[in-house]
């Protein structure tokens, strides 16, 4: 039998060890997809206790503890005090196993902190008081937190309004671990709500110092931002959309919706899916001129609690994986690109795993030969970032594509503690691959090879792909 969270968790046999202990854990952390606070790197933020740090905004851990029978009070009050929420989470941990927060918990405990507790009810005031200790340490702070962790660079998620101020002072503190914006223009899109949208183009009218009252303009507005996040190192942009758009339109339609939207009158359906699919064509063009990588996370139903999102607001813990047809709208938008010759890299995460390998076999169309691995299957996303998620994707990108090729892992959190997701992919990686040569499905006269591949999925895949300078 063997111990929790030892040295060897998740790792079966003697060459998934062997993988993960020589080649996977050394390596630094390439960060390219998270939704960490600006704010808190520039400003190097100490954190007061761990309730701020680890509850202050995980929607994973208040959706468990509202299936454990915790009141909202406890998880997003503004009444109860740090101890008590923390309390109630660690009520929540023993009921958690088997789910991927008792695993990420603990990894965080003792990769952080140097705690091998379990956390129960029966250890939370002395894990609580040994936790907040230490954050008062100048080493528990975001920026060492992330130099712990051996992070090399991070990509934030930002409107295209964002001022990128506190990317700025970061560089210019001369912080050594890169911090780099990535382009998330979804507001510039998002034309179902005539109010919401006419309010956002002001924002950008303002900050581009350009007078937008016509869809040229807004899309002038829109590269001058872009050129200014260019400036600031970012070569990511990103996505969050329910489904692919790629309807049938024309510039004079796109433009008399903008104006009629832009008017303040509501749209037809038909009317929202082509000014939705013109935009994703226009970013992803402006995205190959610049020579970034464009990011789609797409297929999740958000805020389906109405009564709780009107109490609560968005990224509270109402969103599930939807089921949509999504392959002929990807299939016609990558094309469309691709016919063009201005089809950027590209990297598509799927939140249903049912669709694994539509984007397996997807991505290979696609594939040009002017870089390995243009476009790319994401890694588990979201629901999907956990052992089986993660097992299944990477088996589907095997089979149906080249796994050696792949960029890994990413964080996809707003918490400076989360860095062990790293960690739980690179052991998963490493005992799917090492099991394969325990069964003679892969060669060990190329354990060599084999271990550098392990490596360049851990790192240098992206180090590489991105090349962030």
């Amino acid at each position: 039998m063997k111990n929790f969270l030892d040295e060897n968790f998740l790792l079966q046999t003697d060459t998934a060890q062997k993988l993960y202990h020589e080649h996977a854990a050394k390596q630094p952390i390439i960060d390219y997809h998270c939704h960490l606070v600006p704010s808190m790197v520039a400003n190097d933020h100490q954190f007061k206790t761990i309730t701020e740090a680890w509850l202050g905004g995980d929607h994973y851990k208040w959706r468990a503890m509202r299936t454990n029978g915790v009141s909202e009070d406890f998880i997003t009050g503004k009444n109860a005090s740090d101890w008590e929420k923390f309390e109630k989470w660690a009520e929540t941990v023993p009921y958690t196993m088997r789910n991927p927060l008792y695993h990420w918990t603990h990894l965080e405990l003792k990769t952080a902190f140097g705690i091998e507790k379990l956390l129960s009810p029966k250890t939370a005031r002395e894990i609580f008081d040994e936790c907040n200790a230490k954050l008062q340490s100048p080493e528990f702070s975001a920026r060492n937190l992330m130099r712990h962790y051996k992070v090399e660079a991070v990509c934030t998620t930002d409107d295209p309004i964002d001022t990128l101020e506190h990317h700025i002072k970061t560089r210019e503190d001369g912080f050594e671990i890169k911090m780099l914006p990535t382009w998330r223009p979804d507001k510039a899109m998002a034309v179902e709500v005539s109010e919401n949208f006419i309010s956002y183009i002001e924002q950008l009218s303002e900050i581009s110092e350009i007078k937008i009252s016509s869809f040229d303009d807004m899309i002038l507005a829109l590269r001058k931002r872009q050129d200014f996040f260019a400036e600031q190192g970012c070569k990511l942009s990103d996505h969050g959309i329910e489904e692919f758009y790629a309807e049938d339109y024309t510039e004079a339609e796109i433009k008399a919706i903008f104006n009629k939207v832009y008017g303040g009158k509501a749209l037809a359906h038909d009317e929202i899916l082509k000014f939705k699919s013109a935009m994703m064509v226009i970013f992803a063009e402006m995205d190959w001129e610049k020579g970034w990588t464009q990011q789609f996370h797409y297929g999740v139903i958000r805020n389906n609690n109405t009564r709780l999102f009107n109490k609560l607001g968005a990224d509270t813990g109402f969103d599930s994986i939807g089921t949509f047809s999504t392959a002929k709208a990807l299939s016609k938008f990558l094309n469309r690109l691709d016919s063009q010759d201005k089809l950027a890299r590209t990297i598509l995460y799927n939140i249903n795993p049912s669709e694994n390998e539509m984007i397996a076999t997807m991505i290979g169309n696609f594939q040009d030969g002017s870089v390995a691995g243009k476009i790319q299957f994401g890694s588990g996303w979201w629901f999907l970032d956990q052992k089986d998620g993660m097992e299944k994707q990477m088996n589907s990108l095997s089979v149906l594509g080249l796994l050696s090729r792949f960029v890994g892992m990413l964080t996809d959190s707003r918490s400076f503690l989360s860095y062990p997701r790293h960690e739980y992919f690179r052991r998963t990686l490493c005992n799917l691959v090492g099991n394969d040569v325990e069964m003679g499905l892969l060669p060990h006269k190329e354990m060599e090879f084999i271990g550098q591949m392990i490596e360049n999925i851990s790192y240098y895949n992206a180090k590489n792909y991105f090349k962030f300078s």
